[in-house]
């Protein structure tokens, strides 16, 4: 069975994704090395590499990794996988680095885990010291280098998509679906336990609903939660009235609108396509946007904790060098689950392993093309302020009601 379909059918999601509830043991140890100095251009014999994933990445980028070390026994020996939920990235990391052992040599993350390791200065800055050796990294695509700019050269993006925020649902249980924030809230106020979403910090389509209301509703500042969210707040205060629990990640929110114990439910491009694509939600589901809509857009990046040796450096570097290549990004399309997928420039679907075609061509929605190119893209909060919304959203709006 695949890695998403684990995910998608164990509950969870994103932030655990229930991919995630396959939990993850500590790494194999590190092997000793030099943790500073200057970084080689290949380690000095090949290394083990530990890759844990808080993000669902690996769906989208394991087959690069392995292509990378398949053709590389000179500089990579071996890697292994594991997986954690996103909130549990920093204690794990911390804990290593504060024991002087750090056994994870590279963190897949979203955008959750890259602000949360930020915030507590966890990551290596790859970037600009290193940047001549990711020459994929000129070619991103503006939505991509928008997303890279985030990371604040403490991490690579590797995969990109515009994300959400949509609203996900069955024609036949609501045939006449909202089409504005105001109408979701009505709905939800007539139909107490319907409307669902997952917690922000867990979930991608959680987290781009809570950044995506600022816009749809014209707060005063979309990029500051503490002082420009006063109309995003109070609508989630309202809303949450008339919602019964948030799950703890997107995966059982998707399995909730297939069962009918959910009605509508907040969703992505990808969580709308590679759900229906493993059968989990029915093919017939539809999507749709809010008035004032605007994509907040998504990436997935590779981190580096403090702590790890120069040669892991070295061999990581070559690593993504290889991910970001676009021979190695056209997988990225994956089962739509990351929609588009792809980071850089000029990788067409056709490029894409014909799995990867045949489940677009299916599933995909003709309108992403347009709703894509006629709606403004709207990179995420900063580090700073997302970990403040975050916080905020756990405090005051949800955190009571998450389905442990």
């Amino acid at each position: 069975m695949r890695r998403s379909q684990r995910r998608l059918f164990a509950a969870t999601a994103l932030t655990a994704l229930s991919l995630v509830a396959a939990a993850c043991g500590a790494p194999e140890s590190a092997a000793p090395g030099p943790t500073g100095g200057a970084v080689p251009d290949k380690p000095g014999s090949p290394v083990q590499l530990n890759i844990l994933d808080v993000a669902g990445n690996l769906q989208l980028t394991q087959s690069m990794i392995d292509d990378f070390v398949a053709g590389n026994s000179d500089t990579v020996s071996k890697v292994t996988y594991s997986k954690s939920p996103s909130p549990e990235l920093v204690g794990k990391v911390k804990a290593q680095q504060d024991a002087g052992r750090v056994e994870i040599d590279l963190v897949l993350t979203g955008v959750d885990g890259l602000a949360a390791g930020i915030d507590q200065e966890l990551w290596l800055p790859l970037l600009p010291t290193h940047a001549d050796r990711l020459p994929g990294m000129t070619n991103y695509l503006p939505g991509a280098a928008a997303m890279q700019e985030l990371a604040r050269d403490h991490g690579v993006t590797i995969t990109y998509y515009p994300s959400g925020p949509l609203i996900e649902y069955l024609p036949s249980k609501v045939p006449n679906p909202p089409t504005s924030a105001q109408a979701l809230l009505d709905y939800a106020r007539a139909n107490p336990g319907a409307v669902q979403y997952a917690r922000p910090s867990n979930s991608g389509p959680g987290r781009t609903f809570l950044m995506g209301l600022p816009y749809l509703l014209g707060d005063s500042n979309p990029k500051d939660p503490v002082n420009g969210w006063d109309k995003t707040w109070a609508y989630l205060a309202e809303l949450n009235k008339y919602i019964t629990l948030y799950p703890s990640g997107t995966g059982e929110t998707m399995k909730n609108l297939a069962n009918g114990s959910a009605k509508i439910i907040v969703s992505t491009t990808g969580w709308d396509i590679n759900p229906r694509v493993l059968g989990t939600v029915p093919e017939e589901a539809k999507v749709g946007t809010l008035e004032g809509f605007h994509w907040v857009t998504d990436a997935h990046y590779a981190v580096v904790p403090k702590g790890v040796s120069t040669d892991k450096q070295a061999a990581i570097l070559a690593l993504l060098a290889h991910i970001l290549t676009p021979e190695q990004q056209a997988k990225a399309y994956d089962q739509g689950y990351f929609y588009p997928g792809p980071a850089i420039r000029d990788v067409p679907l056709s490029m894409a392993p014909e799995a990867s075609r045949q489940a677009i061509e299916r599933y995909g929605r003709p309108e992403y093309e347009q709703l894509i190119a006629n709606n403004p893209l709207e990179v995420p909060l900063d580090a700073k302020a997302l970990v403040e919304a975050f916080s905020r959203w756990d405090r005051e709006i949800g955190g009571a009601k998450v389905k442990k």
